[in-house]
């Protein structure tokens, strides 16, 4: 108690020295800190008034000093760390951590009260006033605005054009999309996100001159009842190209395309379909554009297609930067030629990178590779791949140490920027269709226990229709894991424990056919207040096979394509992920994952790459990696376990999770977060050796449930997290001591050390 005590002590006087940071202003400076706007307007509901408040308060300037819970720590360490010296660790604390004072005399409250009366003027509130008053209090001081909004104006009528030639046609035409309502307040923001909208519709539409200033929005606000009409109208000064529809006549590319060129070298031009090439095809094939050319001659130019042939060139690969320019090629007819100019990058590369990793056995480790690439190998665009790579990797926390894990491996693959198939698929979005093949040998070395030998191949596609959402389809994907090196250790713990899933994990595996995926995601649309993911999966393996040769390893029909028996099964995986924000600095994270395994014909079980785990950094915190589940079955009861060998990697053919996470900004690069996750894993069929493994009706009472809290510390180049997990339900336990919530405690806690947010 005693020690406790003095560390008491010594925080307060830590905190109390920290926030008299006042001790080092000048005789007669004052130590700002902030602004506050008052509503003073009995006419304005409470959530109109507290709406209005936080926006205007973000337009004060200047910001007072960074504090934390009153402690300005920014500013004590600047104080502190004062320096003539340019350089060195004092001068680049002072700098980089410390922030000097803002003091009030820095503070215009004229000036910002001219710009909040003209925000308020600008969200309908016409007549409103404001005005700056300062409030002081021994040496720090704040400003307070009082304002007066008025009533606000609303939209009684929005009038477009009356069609007088065509171009006020086209503007009335795009009414229907029109974001000002009857009804709504005056925006002047949303005026200016209506005229970039109008001129967007237009140039969908051919008006490649037409610009948003070329649009006026004029607005009555003499009507009684404070009602504004809105007249939406094209300027009398509007310039004849701006009112004509365009069409393309000529298309070039120069696929070989420098800055210093100022030629146009059409006498080597090669026409391939409905372009032309310019120079360059020694070195690219002029088919190579077929997908990425989307405007085609007598075309009404249209925005979307140009920037999506923009996009397309740069997702080719072989260029790095793309020139474009329309010239208006017939003054008494519109018309455009169209020239794309692009920037050959670096055809070959050589790479090496050491990578920071983390598996999901909540192993961590360090990986090297070296990566050849060829981005246009044989002159259609292709890009070549070979990445030879080794690893390494070891158990950190919480966890009982496994066994280290080493690796080594090359996986070349080629894609090719369009469709490979007797069948002609076509789009025609901002993404190039892309055929893939990949093949891959990596050894895994488990030292101490056995070796896998992996080989893998796989042909398919990849296609996006949207931003958001992308399409993979693999006609085959191959694998076949091979073991080798099995120790004595390894078998004896296979033998003593009687644990099929030791002995699954070295069984050969074999498995082959189709795979498909789709992929919805929009969480790179910071702005939005709710943000979605989605990945759905459904993959076989030897469907037909199995089917034609009877295979059924239950009637003893096992079936084998070189000795091994080959792997059948469906396999459905779903994961969603939904983001709330609630706050600039703060939101709620949350996950599902639904994951169902179909073992059939030549197996009664999924090959154990296939299969599902739980449990460890990104998944069931309060859990160490791969020990949860399968159901109930708890490897500590095995006759064989004596508490001091490794622990089994335990999976399943059926996976539920669910992750609730809020995470907030602390300070700096400092993020905390509270999370509860539940799930666990099962078998389909109940095996021997494994009681309690099996699905079934009592699922939800074999539900593993942990909490806890975690730091991340954001460094830019990556996330590091750390997290500290309390298991509050425990499966493996005996039925009605599952409740161990009552039992939390640190020594009994799950610690994780981890690279990245874990979903």
């Amino acid at each position: 108690m005693a020690k406790i005590k003095y560390i008491f002590i010594i925080l307060i006087a830590a905190f109390i020295s920290a926030c008299s940071t006042t001790k080092y202003l000048d005789p007669g400076q004052k130590l700002y800190t902030g602004g506050e706007v008052k509503i003073v307007d009995t006419g304005i509901s409470k959530s109109d008034a507290k709406a209005l408040k936080g926006e205007l308060e973000g337009l004060l300037r200047p910001k007072p000093n960074g504090n934390i819970l009153g402690l300005r720590y920014k500013l004590y360490i600047y104080e502190k760390t004062k320096t003539k010296k340019v350089k060195g660790l004092r001068h680049y604390i002072n700098t980089h951590l410390g922030e000097p004072p803002v003091l009030f005399s820095s503070v215009d409250l004229v000036h910002n009260s001219t710009i909040l009366q003209s925000r308020l003027q600008n969200e309908s509130y016409f007549l409103a006033q404001v005005s700056g008053d300062t409030v002081s209090k021994n040496r720090t001081a704040k400003a307070v605005y009082t304002v007066q909004p008025g009533p606000s104006y609303h939209y009684r009528k929005i009038i477009f054009p009356n069609e007088k030639d065509d171009l006020d046609t086209a503007v009335t035409g795009t009414s229907k999309q029109t974001l000002l309502r009857v009804g709504a307040k005056y925006n002047l923001d949303i005026i200016k996100d209506e005229r970039i909208r109008i001129d967007a519709q237009l140039k969908q539409e051919g008006y490649y001159y037409f610009a948003p200033e070329d649009l006026i929005m004029k607005y009555d606000s003499t009507i009684v009842g404070h009602q504004v009409d809105l007249f939406v109208k094209v300027k009398e000064t509007t310039p004849d190209e701006a009112r004509w529809i365009y069409k393309i006549r000529n298309i070039y590319v120069y696929p070989h395309y420098s800055l210093g060129d100022t030629s146009k070298k059409k006498d080597s031009t090669v026409k391939y379909r409905w372009y032309n090439v310019v120079g360059g095809q020694k070195t690219v094939r002029p088919f190579v554009f077929k997908n990425t050319v989307l405007l085609h001659p007598g075309d009404i130019y249209n925005r979307t297609e140009h920037t999506n042939s923009l996009n397309r060139f740069i997702e080719l690969g072989p260029f790095t930067y793309v020139q474009n320019r329309f010239d208006d090629v017939t003054p008494d007819s519109p018309f455009l030629d169209v020239y794309y100019y692009l920037t050959q990058a670096k055809r070959k590369s050589l790479t090496a990178e050491i990578i920071a990793r983390q598996t999901s056995a909540n192993y961590d480790g360090t990986q090297l590779d070296l990566t050849f690439r060829n981005k246009n190998t044989f002159k259609g665009a292709e890009l070549l791949t070979v990445t030879f790579f080794t690893s390494t990797d070891k158990q950190f926390g919480s966890y009982q140490h496994g066994f280290d894990v080493y690796q080594f491996g090359v996986t070349p693959s080629l894609s090719w920027p369009r469709f490979i198939s007797p069948f002609n698929f076509t789009t025609n979005n901002a993404f190039i269709p892309k055929t893939i093949l990949t093949t891959g040998y990596t050894l895994i070395d488990r030292s101490q226990l056995y070796n896998l030998n992996s080989f893998n191949a796989s042909w398919g596609y990849q296609w996006k229709p949207s931003l958001f959402k992308q399409n993979t389809l693999d006609l085959l994907d191959f694998s076949y894991v091979d073991a080798g090196n099995v120790t004595p250790l390894y078998l004896d713990s296979i033998r003593k424990t009687g644990n099929p899933a030791l002995k699954h994990v070295i069984n050969n595996q074999l498995t082959f056919g189709p795979s498909y995926s789709f992929t919805y995601d929009n969480t790179s649309d910071t702005y939005r207040t709710n943000n979605f993911y989605y990945m759905g999966k459904l993959s076989s393996s030897a469907v037909l096979l199995g089917l034609i040769e009877g295979a059924d390893t239950l009637k003893g029909n096992v079936r084998k394509i070189g000795g091994t028996p080959y792997d059948q099964y469906f396999k459905l995986e779903n994961e969603i992920r939904f983001f709330h924000k609630l706050g600039p600095n703060s939101k709620l994270a949350t996950r599902l994952l639904v994951d169902v395994g179909l073992p059939y014909g030549n197996s009664t079980i999924l090959p154990y790459t296939q299969q599902f785990f739980i449990g460890g950094p990104n998944s069931l915190r309060g859990f160490q990696a791969r020990t949860l589940g399968p159901g109930s079955y708890d490897y500590r009861n095995a006759s064989g376990y004596n508490g001091t060998e490794f622990l089994p990697d335990e999976s399943g053919d059926i996976k539920l999770e669910g992750n609730v996470e809020y995470r907030s900004k602390l300070f700096s690069i400092v993020e905390g977060a509270l999370f509860v996750d539940a799930g666990n894993i099962w078998l389909l069929h109940p095996e021997t050796g494994l009681p309690g493994a099996a699905f079934g009706k009592n699922f939800l009472s074999q539900m593993a449930v942990d909490g806890g809290f975690g730091l991340r510390f954001n460094l830019s180049v990556l996330i590091l997290r750390t997290d500290l997990g309390f298991a509050f339900i425990n499966p493996s336990l005996p039925s009605g001591q599952r409740d161990v919530i009552k039992n939390l405690s640190f020594g009994n806690s799950v610690f994780n050390l981890a690279i990245g947010y874990p979903f």
